[in-house]
């Protein structure tokens, strides 16, 4: 495998599962010094455990919640004495909540936007003083098709995938000339404990979603490597030309 992250410093938020831990994995095979934090230490002791002997030393974990500031603040402080700077940040953390929007609770709601949208926003304010001192500065953030095209039963979801987009792109240019590159990343349906164990209304009409997995792969779910791929292009010297876009990764469901 390529070495593209030789010397290269990493944080992989939403490392404990899915596509945050698919990542950190092809990252850490790449030869990055990663940290890889979670809200849940199950889960990041499983990315341990995925992760091969020797490439181990490369890697710590951290608890962290992304939509606590002073969480995000001690870990992103932590990680960059471990790492000794930094020179990526992946915000793959987010949750997702479906419901009828007349339904749903405004605590759910602020939920989501908190988590997806403000968590993201806290890690790049932390990160980006450090992350201006690199070379190869990078920041991938995660979008989603639910914010380019109909997504029912996940208004806030959509919401706050649409406020990430949005976001990035406002980064991108602000801090272009700084030498920071920050790129979108949109998923479509991917093979996750989260879309697992989404709880979507029991009256839910399947025909308007019949277009969220792709149509590849006989129209099955994509999977978490599938997103690791394409972060490690974009991160690395191979993406150094993008910023300010998005790379939709969803089977061809939006087509």
């Amino acid at each position: 495998m390529n070495r593209r992250y030789d010397g290269r410093r990493v944080i992989v938020t939403g490392a404990g599962s899915g596509i945050g831990q698919g990542i950190a994995l092809r990252l850490l095979a790449e030869g990055a010094h990663l940290v890889a934090a979670d809200i849940n230490a199950t889960g990041l002791a499983s990315t341990v455990e995925a992760a091969p002997a020797d490439q181990r030393e490369r890697l710590r974990t951290m608890e962290l919640n992304v939509a606590d500031q002073a969480s995000t603040l001690a870990t992103v402080t932590e990680a960059i004495e471990f790492l000794g700077g930094l020179d990526v940040l992946v915000n793959a953390a987010g949750i997702m909540r479906a419901g009828h929007l007349h339904e749903m609770p405004l605590e759910t709601w602020n939920q989501v936007i908190t988590v997806n949208l403000t968590g993201t926003f806290l890690m790049i304010q932390a990160a980006l003083p450090q992350l201006l001192e690199s070379q190869h500065s990078v920041i991938v953030n995660f979008s989603s098709t639910s914010a380019f095209g109909a997504a029912p039963y996940m208004g806030a979801y959509a919401a706050s995938k649409a406020g990430v987009n949005a976001l990035t792109h406002s980064l991108a240019l602000e801090y272009s000339k700084k030498g920071l590159r920050a790129v979108n990343i949109v998923p479509g349906g991917i093979s996750t404990a989260i879309t697992a164990g989404l709880d979507v209304p029991a009256d839910a009409d399947w025909s308007l979603m019949a277009r969220l997995p792709g149509w590849l792969e006989g129209g099955a779910l994509g999977k978490p490597e599938d997103i690791a791929g394409v972060v490690a292009m974009v991160a690395s010297e191979d993406g150094r030309y993008m910023t300010g876009t998005e790379l939709r990764v969803d089977g061809g469901a939006l087509m």
